[in-house]
């Protein structure tokens, strides 16, 4: 029937989790120091369960959270790292795509503290440059307002890779921004930088299916992962959060979150995959769903 895109789930947390470690907020960085083999296991069982793109562990790999610690001058080794442990499983599976994570800088679902584009964008063209041809795509992860968009874009302006944007929403209503901003503004943003897909991540998944026909009015490919919180709480946005300030959900088993996606799949989504809290055995159960319904998993 179509082909889809098969993301992986959960790497930050997914890789906390199997640490024995507690969380921190450096979060998973602070295990890849520590214990970087764990993170091409997490890699490595994604892929054997049916996911096509491994997402580098390189989401909070920023100098602004590192600077706190002292180890802000550790980004260009910190990315090497994680491009070696996603190679390496892709390397024991024999196929698949890497995709390289870029996450927001002042903290994920916090539009009200980020950068201007003027100081965000070159902060992400050095990563884009670091990662250069080691990757398959860039993968901007859970932006959460317009100005966010554009300083993220302007940044893998230079990328000789395609780049996809991941959008956050709220979670009560998935129509908008975690800025308020309507999805549909986000629309000059992408005519401008002409992006090779724009999806939905890191929100509710019944937030993610309110949003799924407002990106597909975009114009471009479009695919969606979502979270297993009950919510952003308010803990987690002030400073410095640690991922134990967040709730799992109880009511989003395997099948539950196939549920949605294929749900997104009908709405035209062509990418689907997971977030946090969306682990290995919610990705086997999505990849089997979507052969069933006679889906190519590419």
């Amino acid at each position: 029937m179509t082909d889809i895109t098969l993301l992986d789930g959960s790497i930050g947390q997914e890789i906390v989790k199997r640490s024995g470690d507690r969380a921190t907020h450096l979060w998973s960085t602070a295990v890849m120091m520590e214990k970087p083999d764990v993170v091409g296991d997490v890699h490595a069982d994604y892929y054997r369960v049916g996911a096509t793109i491994a997402t580098t562990n390189t989401y909070a790999v920023h100098r602004d959270r590192l600077i706190k610690v002292g180890l802000e001058d550790k980004v260009p080794e910190l990315v090497d790292t994680a491009l070696v442990q996603a190679a390496r499983a892709r390397a024991a599976h024999g196929r698949g795509r890497i995709a390289g994570a870029l996450g927001p800088l002042g903290g994920s679902y916090r539009p009200d503290i980020s950068p201007s584009v003027e100081v965000a964008a070159p902060v992400f063209a050095e990563l884009v440059e670091i990662m250069g041809a080691r990757v398959d795509l860039i993968l901007i992860e859970t932006v959460s307002s317009v100005m966010q968009a554009r300083a993220t874009l302007t940044g893998c302006a230079d990328a000789t890779v395609p780049v996809w944007l991941g959008v956050s929403v709220d979670d009560d209503d998935g129509t908008i921004l975690r800025s308020g901003e309507r999805l549909s503004e986000l629309a000059p943003v992408l005519a401008e930088f002409k992006p090779d897909a724009v999806l939905i991540n890191c929100s509710r998944p019944e937030a993610v299916s309110m949003g799924v026909p407002h990106i597909a009015a975009l114009g471009l490919p479009f695919g969606a992962y979502a979270n297993g919180f009950t919510r952003i709480s308010e803990g987690f946005l002030q400073d410095s959060p640690t991922v134990d300030a967040l709730e799992q959900r109880v009511d989003l088993g395997p099948d539950a979150y196939a549920d949605f996606a294929m749900g997104w799949v009908e709405g035209g989504a062509t990418i689907v995959g997971g977030c946090c809290e969306v682990g290995p055995e919610h990705i086997a159960e999505l990849a089997r769903r979507l052969r069933a319904a006679g889906h190519t998993i590419v």
